[in-house]
C-alpha cells in the first residue's frame, strides 16, 4: 500500500485527495510544513501534495529557482525518491511551474478535480515504472540505487564491476587494491549491498586511524578489567558485525597480535575478546583494502604471509583516475548532481577549458581529489557553470601555458572576447606574482595598478599570493 502525505489548509482539496486514494493508499493530512517534517521522522511517503504558499517562497514572478530549491531541499534530504506535487491557486501557476523546474514532480490547481489528480499521479508512476524497466533491462543484477555508481566508459572499470558482480553474492573474502582516493570504500559498500547479507550490518574500520594499543580491543572487544581503563565489557566490531560485513581499510597497518586474531577468524570463524577465555563465533564476511603492497610487507616480515593469502582470495584492483580519464565527465556529472541536490544552486556543468584541463591533469589524489576541488569550486561559483578561475592553478599547469580558445567561432563575439581576456589576465597575474615572489606591492607597481585593484583581480580569479612565495 502506497503512503501519501497531504500538506494543505484547503478543506475541499483534502476531501478530494482522501476520496481519490481511499482504496489503495494510506493518506496522512497536516496543515503546515513543520507538522509535515514531524511526520517524516516517523513514516516514509511516496507522494507528497503541498500548498505552494506553505513553501514560503515570495509569491511573485521575481522569486528565482534557488529560492524554490531551498524550500524543496529538506524534502529531498528525507526522501530522495518521493515525488512532490505542488497545489496552487490559478493566479500562482507561474510560481508553481518554477517549483517544478526546481525539482517538484508536477502541480495541480485549485479546485482539485479527481481526473486531474488521476492524470498527474499516473503520469508520475508511469515515468517511474519506465525508468525502473530501463534500469532492469540495462542490468537486472544491480540495485536501483547503485546504478549511477556503475556507469563507466572505462574498460578497466568495466572489468572491476564484472568482478564485483561475480563475487558479491558469495561469502568469499575480498581484497581491494589501489591508490588512496580510488573508491575502495565505495566498492566495499557495493559488494555488501549486492550480497546475501545486504540487509545486515556493514561495519567500517579504518585500521590506520586506531592507536596500536587500542586496535585489538576495537576489533575484537575486551572483558572488564582486562587492562587499565577497561571498566566494563566492550563488544568489538566483529561481534557487532555478526551476520553482516566488516570492511577493514588500510589492513596493512594492523599490529602482529591483531594479525594473529584476524587469521583465526578467517580460518576458524572464531575469536576471543581481549582478556577473555570464551570462544565466540564470527559469522562475518571480510572485505579488506590496502594502498600498499602487502606481498612486499610479507617479505619484510611486517605482515604475516599466511594472513596475506587468507585475505588475497579474491583481489580486485581499482585503477587510478589517470588511467580512466574517459570517466571524468560521468564522475563530474554525478558529483554535481549530488551537490545541487543538497545546496542552493543550479550548476549544470563545467567550462570546456576546465574539462580539457581535467583530461591533462595527473590526479594524484584520484576521485577524492576530484570531489574536493569540485565542491570548493561549487561553493565559490556564482554562474550556472564552474568557471576556470574557481579551480586551483595547478589543475591547469599541465595544460597549455597559454590556453587558446578552441572552436572560438562557436561563441558569440562578446563571449569569445571575454574568455580570451579572462584567460590572459589569469595567466598574466600568475606570471607576475611568480616573478615578484608573491609580493603584492611590487606586483601592483609592475602592473601599473593599485594594490586594491590587484587584490580585486586576485579574488576574481581565485589566485592566492601565498602560492607564489
Amino acid at each position: 500500500m502506497k503512503r501519501v502525505l497531504v500538506v494543505t489548509r484547503d478543506e475541499e482539496a483534502r476531501h478530494v485527495l482522501l476520496d481519490f486514494f481511499r482504496t489503495e493508499s494510506k493518506v496522512d493530512i497536516v496543515e503546515s510544513k513543520e507538522r509535515c517534517f514531524e511526520k517524516f521522522r516517523k513514516k516514509r511517503y511516496e507522494l507528497i501534495f503541498i500548498d505552494l504558499p506553505l513553501l514560503h517562497v515570495g509569491q511573485n514572478d521575481h522569486s528565482n529557482l534557488s529560492e524554490y530549491k531551498h524550500e524543496l531541499q529538506p524534502f529531498w534530504q528525507f526522501f530522495p525518491s518521493a515525488e512532490l506535487i505542488v497545489l496552487t491557486p490559478p493566479e500562482l501557476i507561474r510560481q508553481a511551474i518554477k517549483a517544478v523546474k526546481a525539482g517538484a514532480g508536477n502541480y495541480l490547481t485549485f479546485p482539485l478535480h479527481p481526473d486531474e489528480v488521476k492524470y498527474v499521479t499516473e503520469s508520475l508512476y508511469e515515468s517511474i515504472r519506465v525508468q525502473y524497466e530501463l534500469d532492469y533491462f540495462r542490468d537486472s543484477f544491480w540495485q536501483t540505487d547503485s546504478r549511477d555508481l556503475i556507469r563507466t566508459h572505462s574498460p578497466l572499470m568495466k572489468e572491476v564491476f564484472q568482478k564485483v558482480k561475480a563475487v558479491a553474492p558469495t561469502k568469499t573474502t575480498v581484497l581491494l587494491l589501489g591508490e588512496t582516493g580510488t573508491g575502495k570504500g565505495v566498492i566495499a559498500r557495493l559488494l555488501h549491498r549486492h550480497s546475501q547479507r545486504g540487509q545486515n550490518q556493514f561495519i567500517t574500520v579504518h585500521c590506520g586511524a586506531i592507536p596500536e594499543n587500542l586496535l585489538e580491543s576495537e576489533l575484537f572487544g575486551h572483558e572488564k578489567g582486562s587492562f587499565t581503563g577497561a571498566f566494563r565489557r566492550k563488544l568489538g566490531k566483529f561481534e557487532i558485525a555478526h551476520n553482516g560485513t566488516i570492511f577493514l581499510d588500510e589492513i596493512g597497518t594492523i599490529t602482529p597480535p591483531a594479525q594473529i586474531k584476524l587469521l583465526q577468524i578467517l580460518q576458524d570463524h572464531t575469536f576471543q575478546r581481549v582478556g577473555g577465555e570464551e570462544t565466540l563465533e564470527a559469522d562475518v564476511r571480510v572485505i579488506a583494502a590496502t594502498n600498499i603492497d602487502l606481498k612486499f610487507l610479507t617479505t619484510q616480515g611486517v605482515f604475516r604471509n599466511d594472513l596475506f593469502y587468507r585475505l588475497n582470495v579474491f583481489p580486485i584492483e581499482l585503477p587510478p583516475l589517470r588511467d580512466r580519464l574517459e570517466d571524468i565527465p560521468l564522475l563530474v556529472d554525478n558529483i554535481l548532481t549530488r551537490l545541487n541536490k543538497f545546496h542552493l544552486k543550479d550548476i549544470h556543468g563545467v567550462h570546456p577549458e576546465v574539462m580539457e584541463a581535467f583530461q591533462r591533469y595527473a590526479w594524484p589524489g584520484n576521485i577524492r581529489e576530484l570531489e574536493n576541488i569540485l565542491e570548493r569550486a561549487f561553493i565559490l561559483e556564482t554562474t550556472s557553470i564552474l568557471m576556470p578561475e574557481r579551480f586551483p592553478v595547478e589543475i591547469f599547469a599541465e595544460a597549455h601555458p597559454m590556453p587558446v580558445i578552441k572552436n572560438h567561432t562557436s561563441y558569440p563575439l562578446a563571449e569569445a572576447r571575454r574568455l580570451f581576456v579572462d584567460r590572459f589576465e589569469r595567466q598574466y597575474l600568475s606570471d607576475l606574482l611568480a616573478l615578484h615572489g608573491g609580493k603584492i606591492n611590487r606586483s601592483a607597481a609592475a602592473a601599473g595598478i593599485t594594490v586594491r585593484q590587484l587584490h580585486k583581480l586576485l579574488t576574481k580569479y581565485n589566485i592566492r599570493k601565498e602560492d607564489y612565495k
